[in-house]
């Protein structure tokens, strides 16, 4: 029987490099965090780590591209879902909060990022979230002209959903104080989701 361990993938590793990333540049910020204890979360030896990602800036630039990434995926997915206001904003609403349940640390370092001006991620914003932001918009506009839903600005409602949903990973540490809590649990991110779908939903005045 072979005992030897599995070998992660390249991809794995990255990912896996990634994951420890997004909690030390959490913690402690982009001047503050050190590749020593990226790789030493990691496994890896220094060296290691950088064959992977030669340098620190590399390393942060790839978190921060990664974590969007992510959410412009819940994003690519809101034209394609059909023709249903409820279900269709139901779902990005969904989607936007399980990337503040499963990546919380990465979601705390892109809004760093954007507290300070975003910049390193400026142009790889303005090259791929706003197009898809505009296909949005342009979507919530053509369901107010057919009198599917109240009119109402569709940027802002874009912008109090992306607030909402990541408020509970960005400040994560201020609602487990106030509900008695060492972590938020799945069970309080399905109680946020179904707060926030019922007050959004009521809200654009969608049946």
């Amino acid at each position: 029987m072979n005992s030897k361990p599995k070998r992660l993938t390249r991809e794995q590793t990255e990912q896996k490099i990634l994951l420890a990333a997004e909690d030390v540049f959490a913690l402690y910020g982009f001047q503050g965090a050190a590749i020593n204890s990226i790789a030493e979360l990691t496994g890896l030896t220094k060296q290691n780590l950088l064959y992977y990602f030669p340098s620190k800036e590399v390393l942060y630039q790839k978190v921060l591209e990664n974590i969007l990434d992510l959410w412009l995926a819940k994003m690519a997915l809101f034209a394609q879902r059909g023709d249903d206001p409820k279900t269709m904003i139901t779902s990005y609403i969904q989607g936007k909060l399980d990337i503040s349940r499963t990546h919380p640390n990465g979601s705390k370092v892109f809004a760093n990022e954007i507290i300070q001006g975003a910049p390193r991620l400026r142009e790889y914003l303005i090259a791929h979230l706003l197009p898809l932001l505009e296909d949005d918009v342009a979507l919530i506009n053509l369901w107010i002209k057919q009198g599917r839903m109240d009119p109402v600005d569709p940027y802002h409602l874009f912008f109090m959903i992306w607030a909402s949903t990541q408020t509970y990973a960005d400040f994560s540490s201020q609602i487990e104080l106030v509900l008695g809590k060492s972590k938020l649990d799945e069970q309080d991110f399905e109680q946020a989701n179904a707060f926030l779908t019922n007050l959004i939903i009521k809200g654009l005045g969608i049946k």
